[in-house]
């Protein structure tokens, strides 16, 4: 297996990462089953793949073998975010038939994370993250891993989320707040429902802390109102 480094772009302030080990602990309340989580949002910009790897390395830190998965093969940032530089090969490529599974996840400097990155932007990724390689390398990925956290678009603007929703244990829906999008949210947490998507909570980002609100709080669904 090789190994990439995370230089770690994505920084919070050391008091906001008991945030993401409170939401840790939340998701883990949700039950033993609930092993592979996508996450997902409303518009780009809300800050899922922030949360996404910060969810993960807070698995990562209690001991538990994590895997990111980077599944937004259209406009993933998240290499770019973590600061890799290195050419690597990732899920496009498994998922094509180019590459075996374990040519696309790499070791970290951060113990016990792992990454599957996105790999090239194919021009059909909804019919990628369709087919049987997706669905069968699930099962395969819990014999290794304890958690899996998988980054994909927002189902606000695309389908893919739904397509991947269908195959993991739950579904995480980042927020963000302030912003006016009542009608899309519901209109997300709708499409999830219809995949059979367990969806396990909220998570709102962005919340201004110096106005006395918790940072990132996390929840079920209802307990931010109805959309």
């Amino acid at each position: 297996m090789n190994k990439i480094t995370i230089e770690e772009e994505i920084r919070i302030p050391r008091q906001e990462k008991e945030v993401y080990r409170t939401l840790r602990t939340n998701l883990e309340f949700t039950g033993l089953e609930n092993r592979v989580i996508a996450m997902t949002s409303v518009s780009p910009g809300d800050g899922k793949t922030t949360v996404s790897y910060h969810l993960a390395l807070a698995f990562a830190e209690s001991g538990r073998r994590t895997l990111l998965v980077d599944a937004d093969l259209r406009k993933s940032v998240l290499l770019r975010r973590l600061s890799i530089r290195e050419s690597v090969k990732g899920l496009s490529h498994y998922l094509s038939g180019q590459e075996n599974v374990g040519d696309v996840i790499y070791s970290t400097n951060k113990k016990n994370l792992f990454v599957m990155p996105s790999g090239v932007f194919p021009t059909n990724p909804t019919e990628l993250l369709g087919n049987e390689r997706f669905s069968q390398l699930m099962p395969v990925l819990k014999n290794t891993f304890d958690y899996i956290v998988i980054d994909t678009p927002p189902l606000g603007y695309v389908i893919d989320a739904a397509v991947v929703a269908k195959v993991a244990d739950g579904t995480v829906l980042v927020l963000s707040a302030g912003a006016s999008y009542r009608a899309e949210a519901k209109s997300v947490a709708e499409q999830l429902k219809t995949a059979n998507s367990n969806l396990l909570g909220v998570v709102l980002n962005k919340v201004d802390v110096h106005r006395g609100t918790y940072y990132g709080r996390y929840g079920k669904y209802g307990e931010y109102g109805e959309y």
